[in-house]
């Protein structure tokens, strides 16, 4: 392993350490901890050690939700807010209400549609919008002025973004949109020892180069990371096009993850539950909402004994409440990319 890493995996252990003191003192100082507090004196072990752990482990299954610790030193973060990944009963009300599954009577075939284009997807579209009281039109597979009519009237009064383009949350809404699985890219796991173009050792979700999936289309241009939600998979892309590495995710269960242009604001070594439950190592904050901070960050670890939430084989699968969870050796490579400032766009 690179000596910058070994670096930075001790300064993660350091943090840790000086953070849980201080919060021990001032438990015994007020005379009362509650059960969240005592299990905040174990510390986070090394990502290299926990790398192994989440590639292999059997997955965790308890849930809460994150925010600063008191001993992390984001970058340039203001406020107090939390770092939106896990979810317990006590957030859940605070975040968007889980996603609808795709109960209809039929799903489209494509990632979006919009005025123009026609195909059994269409139909789809329109039979659904029909169903829900929205269009009155003929069924036509053909995305006429009445359909994106429809369509805009649905955004409206369902609170989605209004463009009259059929995406993701729009689908969903109307239930066609199809079993999120289908739409991953799972690649073969690389040799051992593989490396990225910048000299990274890729995870068992990480590929490189030509052994990338394609970047999709319409996400931009230069040095930037690009984020498709309906694949769960990143890219990050030199300023000459090159794909240096693109690797799998587990992005949030909720309608909270804004697709747009957005940049790097804030970076902390060390995040952890706002329950003191869980740590969330490398932490690169790239959106704020109302209630917190979404980013990328590792596998988020079980505090009372350093446990990963989820295997890397889990990768691909939405299980957070707005970050995105990402396997070890991809979230080191993420840390050292994502400078400050850097383009994500979000798909």
């Amino acid at each position: 392993m690179p000596a910058s890493q070994r670096d930075r995996e001790a300064r993660i252990a350091v943090v840790v350490v000086v953070a849980t003191a201080i919060g021990l003192i001032a438990i015994a100082l007020s005379g009362r901890g509650s059960e969240t507090d005592a299990a905040s004196s174990d510390e986070p072990q090394s990502l290299a050690a926990a790398d192994e752990t989440a590639a292999t482990g059997s997955a965790a299954t308890s849930s809460e939700t994150a925010t600063d610790p008191a001993g992390s030193t984001p970058t340039s973060s203001t406020d107090s807010l939390p770092d939106l990944d896990v979810v317990d009963d006590e957030t859940t009300a605070e975040l968007s209400s889980a996603e609808p599954s795709s109960t209809g009577a039929c799903t489209m075939t494509v990632l979006s549609l919009r005025h123009g284009e026609s195909g059994e997807s269409v139909s789809c579209l329109q039979g659904a919008l029909a169903a829900a009281g929205f269009f009155t039109g003929t069924v036509s597979g053909s995305f006429d002025q009445a359909t994106y009519d429809a369509v805009k009237k649905v955004q409206e009064e369902r609170n989605l973004y209004v463009d009259g383009v059929v995406g993701r949350e729009t689908a969903l809404s109307l239930e066609i949109w199809p079993e999120e699985e289908s739409l991953v890219t799972r690649t073969p796991a690389p040799a051992p020892g593989a490396m990225d173009a910048w000299g990274y050792p890729l995870s068992s979700v990480a590929s490189t180069g030509a052994g990338a999936p394609p970047v999709p289309a319409n996400s931009g241009s230069g040095r930037r990371i690009v984020y498709e939600r309906a694949g769960q998979r990143v890219w990050a892309i030199d300023n000459d096009e090159n794909v240096i590495r693109s690797w799998l995710v587990s992005g949030s269960q909720y309608s909270n993850e804004v697709p747009g242009t957005h940049q790097v604001y804030s970076k902390s070594e060390v995040s952890t539950a706002w329950n003191g439950k869980a740590f969330l190592p490398l932490m690169v904050r790239w959106y704020q909402t109302d209630i917190g901070h979404l980013g990328f960050h590792a596998i988020p670890l079980h505090r009372e004994d350093n446990s990963p939430y989820q295997t890397e084989a889990e990768l691909g699968t939405r299980k957070s409440g707005g970050c995105q969870r990402q396997a070890n050796r991809d979230a080191q490579f993420m840390w050292d990319f994502a400078d400050i400032g850097t383009t994500v766009v979000v798909l």
